[in-house]
C-alpha cells in the first residue's frame, strides 16, 4: 500500500515538507510505503471550466504542468495527504489550482481512497486552510483521516515546525490512523466487501 503525500509549498524542504515527512515516519512503522508529489514554483494553470475533460481518458486538455502526472500518480495510490503552508489564511492558489484540474479531471483516481490535509501556518489560518481542503475528500466519497487536534504545525523559517512537539505528535496520529483505515479497507476488500456504487443522474440549480 502507497499513501501519496501532495506538497502544495514551492519549497521542496520546509516546514510542510517538514511535516509530511513525519506522517511518513508513522506510515514506514506500519509497513505503509509513501512519497511525496512536489508542485514546486513552476507556473501552473487554474482550471478554466472548459469541460474538455469529459471528452478525455481520466487527464486535463492542459498538459504543459504536472496536473496529469499527479493524476496517473494518484491511480496508483492507496490514501492521500494534501499539505499545504498557509497564505493568508488560505492554502496556496498553487496547490487549489492543482487540485480543482485534478478532481475535475481525474477524480476516479481518487474515489474512496482515504485523505488527510495539514497546514503549516507562523501564528493564524490553520484551520481555514484545513477545512478548505476537506472538501476535496467529501466530493469524491473519500473516507476522512482524523488525528488527535486540528491537523496543523507552526513554524515560520524551515527548521522551526520540529520544535512544535504538539503538532508534530498530531502529524504522527494522521499516520498512524491513516495505516488503519488503509489496512481495514484491504481487509474488507479480501472479505467481499466492496466500496458502495453511488446513486448518479439527478442535477439540479435553482435557476427557473
Amino acid at each position: 500500500m502507497k499513501v501519496l503525500m501532495v506538497n502544495g509549498s514551492p519549497k521542496s524542504k520546509g516546514n510542510t515538507a517538514a511535516a509530511l515527512a513525519e506522517v511518513g515516519a508513522a506510515l514506514e512503522g506500519h509497513g505503509i510505503e509513501w512519497e511525496v508529489f512536489q508542485l514546486g514554483a513552476a507556473p501552473v494553470r487554474d482550471c478554466i471550466g472548459c469541460g474538455k475533460c469529459a471528452e478525455l481518458d481520466c487527464a486535463c486538455v492542459f498538459d504543459d504542468d504536472m496536473v496529469n502526472e499527479l493524476i496517473k500518480a494518484a491511480q496508483q495510490a492507496d490514501g492521500f495527504i494534501f499539505g499545504t503552508p498557509v497564505y493568508y489564511a488560505h492554502p496556496t492558489g498553487r496547490i487549489l489550482s492543482v487540485l480543482d484540474r485534478a478532481f475535475y479531471a481525474g477524480g476516479a483516481a481518487f474515489v474512496h481512497k482515504p485523505g488527510a490535509a495539514i497546514a503549516v501556518a507562523r501564528r493564524g489560518g490553520i484551520t481555514a486552510s484545513f477545512d478548505v481542503l476537506n472538501k476535496y475528500f467529501t466530493i469524491k466519497q473519500m473516507p476522512v483521516v482524523a488525528s488527535t487536534y486540528w491537523n496543523g504545525v507552526h513554524g515560520r523559517v524551515p527548521g522551526e515546525a520540529a520544535l512544535d512537539e504538539e503538532g508534530m505528535r498530531t502529524m504522527r496520529n494522521i499516520g498512524h490512523n491513516m495505516a488503519w483505515m488503509l489496512k481495514c479497507i484491504e481487509l474488507g476488500r479480501e472479505n467481499g466487501i466492496e466500496p458502495p456504487i453511488a446513486e448518479a443522474g439527478a442535477m439540479t440549480n435553482f435557476i427557473r
